[in-house]
């Protein structure tokens, strides 16, 4: 297959559909910023950065036409793709200032299933040969973003710029809902109140407990394992306190397996051994209640028709040609 990487591209001049959906989450988190100014920890390091994104986003526009190729155009989108790993944390500065909410889930939680469904789990099955393919599974979430984008760069070009708005509109709606709804998830609200209150199934609220701690206890599985060591290292170094509900890992991996079937059926097929242990694994690991996997896989329906919809709204033109 001739890649024709360095081949010119005739496009629309301007910005790209998910340069511009970018700078809409910048501009709106930034006005919040304004907003919460005095409560936030660093905030004109925060809107700094902002600038600074916006600024570089313009210059890349800017040397795209110098050189308008599909290598080009490749480098363009990933990088704000890239960027989702700043904005992710980064909910987390504006829902550590509210009064925590996981008192109210695990509740529900307790109520639903007469217990937490994420003690059960890795509990039942703390096995190497359960372990290691859950933790396979989860650590696979962005190696997934990447075939799936790779895939249509690659196979359907024509489409490529719709396939990386809608994931980056898909994320930017779900981190809207993290900044309001502050969920830590099991991982980190059960070693804040202990192991005897949750084996009691009394869940106190913890108010802004979070705000000034992000511990994060070693997770449950065969502690020796390869992929346990991998996924153990990501998440001390990139977790944060926030985003547990709904469970965009499982959100936004249901939201890639359709691309994948509207695109190619052996794709799908390849991916969806790995999509099944994802979504099994946030609840072994204990990142999510199972409430907040259930409505992540039912959310990703409803986001991914609307950030359809927004890109066939908003960009009826193909950008590529």
């Amino acid at each position: 297959m001739a890649l024709d990487l360095f081949r010119r591209v005739e496009t629309r001049k301007g910005l790209f559909a998910v340069e511009k959906v970018t700078l809409i989450y910048n501009l709106l988190t930034s006005i919040l910023i304004l907003f919460l100014f005095q409560e936030m920890d660093h905030p004109v390091q925060m809107l700094a950065d902002r600038a600074v994104i916006a600024g570089m986003t313009f210059l890349l526009m800017y040397l795209y036409r110098l050189a308008p190729c599909k290598f080009s155009a490749f480098v363009r989108i990933a990088i704000q793709m890239s960027l989702l790993s700043y904005w992710y944390p980064d909910t987390f500065e504006f829902n550590r200032i509210f009064s925590n909410l996981d008192h109210v889930f695990a509740s529900v939680e307790q109520w639903m299933f007469g217990g937490q469904p994420a003690v059960w789990f890795c509990e039942r099955f703390p096995q190497m040969w359960v372990s290691e393919p859950f933790n396979m599974g989860y650590f696979f979430y962005y190696p997934m973003i990447l075939l799936v984008v790779v895939w249509y760069f690659l196979y359907r070009f024509d489409l490529f710029e719709k396939v990386s708005f809608v994931i980056v509109t898909a994320f930017f709606i779900y981190y809207l809902i993290y900044i309001f709804v502050p969920v830590a998830g099991p991982q980190f609200y059960f070693p804040a109140i202990g192991s005897d209150h949750v084996a009691q199934g009394i869940f106190p609220s913890i108010g802004d407990y979070f705000h000034h701690h992000q511990e994060l206890l070693p997770g449950p599985g065969y502690e020796h394992g390869f992929f346990y060591n991998l996924v153990e290292s990501s998440q001390q170094v990139g977790e944060r306190p926030t985003a547990a509900f709904p469970s965009s890992h499982v959100g936004m991996s249901t939201v890639l397996m359709i691309m994948a079937w509207r695109g190619s059926k052996r794709l799908f097929a390849c991916l969806f051994p790995f999509y099944l242990l994802l979504c099994g694994a946030t609840v072994y690991i204990q990142a999510h209640y199972l409430i907040d996997s259930i409505v992540g896989f039912v959310s990703a329906f409803g986001i991914y028709i609307l950030a359809t919809w927004m890109f066939k709204r908003w960009f009826a033109q193909p950008m590529f040609k």
